[in-house]
């Protein structure tokens, strides 16, 4: 369904917050919330679930539409088993909302935290174009509608030789492309990031070293494999500002600004698209970005990395190759020179 105007959207089709609210303690009070999410029988989860992962209790943050809220009551619990879990340790919430890169921004690891208060990530719609058979611009809550939430907990290593272990909570990407039907013309895939230069202070900096808009760039049978994901939630909660609301991609087995941040716009595309770090540093960025412990980046090594949830001065652990999912995606680069195609 293509987006609606806000007079075409009739009042029964909105839930006010104090109905949700007072719909979910009549749930909590019955005995059909664990965690915050319904129980399993009801949910159509597994016996005895609940999410691996939930923020810290008494967490406050800023309140989603009730469409969403809603849409969080009923999580698939990531599974026990790799790819899509892995029984390292978790970055601690207070770190992975906290510590990031999100120019838009500002430049220091603190200033998405510090700066996305003004920040609405509601309503929200996003721009399906390029080489589909439906394209169009689309509510968010009409792109999410059809899509099961899962718990999936993925390692993320940034290009600058640093690490996280995240619990997120979203859907394959896969399931999204189908839904618009690409045509054989689309080879890639451009995901752009919203510009928004009143509440992101990084975009009017004269300091910023990307052009606005970020955009980011994948093969198709890259965003067709299993382990793309669009998250909308991480750590049992939606998205917050600076980790990339209300939408964002995860490619695991990529450097981290692969995966592009409040998402407005997927195009699909037959040509491989330029992608904004490509502009900025064409010989310090190139399209793939895996993560490769034998590529060096120009101003310092990939072997080794920094993991955040142990602190500044702990020592050092070896990088995998593709992040330590190798057996999952490695046979899309066969015969590729990865130190050509980085």
């Amino acid at each position: 369904m293509l987006i609606k105007k806000p007079n075409d959207i009739a009042g029964s089709e909105i839930t006010p917050h104090s109905v949700y609210k007072q719909r979910r303690e009549f749930m909590k009070g019955a005995g059909l919330l664990v965690g915050g999410s319904l129980l399993p029988n009801l949910a159509g989860a597994q016996s005895g679930d609940a999410l691996k992962a939930r923020a810290p209790a008494g967490l406050k943050t800023s309140p989603a539409a009730p469409w969403l809220q809603d849409k969080f009551t009923s999580i698939a619990r990531a599974p026990d088993v790799a790819p899509y879990f892995t029984d390292e340790a978790l970055t601690p919430y207070e770190d992975v909302t906290r510590y990031n890169n999100f120019y838009e921004f500002g430049m220091d690891k603190a200033d998405p935290s510090s700066n996305s208060d003004e920040f609405k990530s509601d309503p929200w719609s996003v721009e399906i174009a390029g080489e589909v058979g439906k394209p169009g611009v689309y509510a968010l809550e009409d792109i999410l509608k059809p899509h099961d939430l899962e718990e999936r907990i993925y390692r993320l290593r940034c290009v600058e030789a640093w690490s996280m272990v995240i619990p997120w909570i979203g859907f394959p990407l896969a399931d999204l492309i189908k839904r618009f039907e690409p045509t054989s013309k689309a080879k890639f895939i451009e995901f752009e990031t919203i510009v928004d230069d009143e509440s992101m202070p990084g975009i009017r900096s004269r300091f910023a070293i990307v052009r606005w808009p970020y955009r980011e760039g994948l093969r198709m049978d890259e965003a067709m494999n299993p382990l793309t994901f669009m998250a909308v939630g991480l750590y049992g909660e939606h998205l917050p500002a600076q980790n990339g609301a209300p939408m964002r991609l995860v490619v695991p087995w990529k450097y981290g600004f692969k995966s592009t941040k409040a998402i407005t716009k997927i195009s699909f595309v037959e040509k491989m698209p330029e992608t904004s770090w490509m502009k900025a540093g064409p010989s310090e960025y190139g399209f793939y970005a895996n993560v490769n412990p034998a590529v060096d980046h120009p101003r310092w090594t990939q072997a080794t990395e920094r993991q955040i949830s142990k602190g500044l001065f702990a020592p050092r652990v070896k990088t995998k190759m593709f992040n330590g999912y190798e057996d999952e995606v490695g046979h899309m680069y066969k015969n590729m020179d990865l130190k050509k195609y980085f």
